[in-house]
Parts: structure tokens; sequence; C-alpha cells
């Protein structure tokens, strides 16, 4: 969704451009979160018990080979894949698809997913302010709807219909 923000050119000052650009960030999922799940179920998809090369899922997935190179190091981290060397070498899950959740993907990328711009228990609200802003609770609703989605569906869940 697009936002369009009008505003008073007289008023303006380079205090009002850093709320204009704070108001424009709602939800936040970067792209490391995205190409991490699109990439396990690319994996997940192709994979047969073989291992599948990075270069494979870039070219598939139009993913910077990289960048791919980060995330897998990640994950390889946090025991979702397993990596293998040599001129058949690559990648493959470390537990069945059905196994591995969307959140723990997000997470082993050190992504959170977040709609409030304000930290749940700090002391300054949501203004900058010493209370919460009036619609914080609703945005608090969202992100718990938000982070049970992606805690609920499975890796498995992405490729069924593929």
């Amino acid at each position: 969704m697009r936002q369009i923000i009008f505003f008073n050119s007289d008023n303006f000052c380079r205090k009002s451009s850093i709320i204009i650009v704070l108001q424009q960030q709602f939800m936040k999922l970067t792209t490391k979160g995205r190409y991490a799940v699109m990439a396990m179920a690319d994996l997940a998809s192709y994979s047969n018990a073989k291992p599948i090369s990075l270069k494979e899922i870039s070219i598939r997935q139009n993913i910077s080979l990289a960048y791919l190179e980060q995330i897998f190091l990640k994950l390889k981290n946090k025991k979702l894949v397993i990596s293998s060397r040599g001129a058949s070498g690559g990648y493959v899950l470390d537990k069945s698809p059905s196994d591995i959740k969307l959140s723990e993907i997000i997470s082993a990328v050190d992504e959170e997913i977040k709609v409030l711009s304000c930290k749940k228990n700090s002391k300054r609200g949501c203004n900058n302010k010493s209370t919460k802003c009036i619609t914080h609770n609703l945005w608090d609703e969202l992100d718990q709807h938000i982070n049970n989605f992606f805690e609920r569906v499975k890796l498995q869940d992405l490729i069924k219909h593929i």
C-alpha cells in the first residue's frame, strides 16, 4: 500500500521530514526475511534428497547469489539446512518441511516482524511521550496475529500446491 502525505511547505523542517519517514514505516519485513522463506521453499520443492546449489536457487528465485550466501550461513547456524561441499554439493533441509515453521526461518536470519515502532516494554510511548498512542493496542493485536500466523504456517504448506 502506498501512502501519500501532504504537508504545508511553510511549516516544513528537518523534524517534520523525520515524522513523514516514520509514518511510512508501518509494517516491517525486510527482503532478508522474505528471501529466506523463498529460498527455503525452493530448496524444499526441488531437493528430492539431493543437495541444491545456491546458484540454482539464485537463478530460479532471482535472488543475488552473494545475498543467498549470507542468508544460508544463518540458516545453517540455526540448524535449518545442512551443507555439503564438492562438485555435487549444495544444501538440503535439516528437517522435514512439515517440521519447519516460517517463524523459525524468519527468526534464523535475525528478522522480526513488527507493526509497532515503539518497544513493548519501553517507558517511552509511541510518540516519545510517557503514554502509548491512542491506537497502540490495535497495532499490538495486529502484531500478535501476524506473528501467530507465521508460527502456524509450515514450510510444507507453501510447497504443497506447487
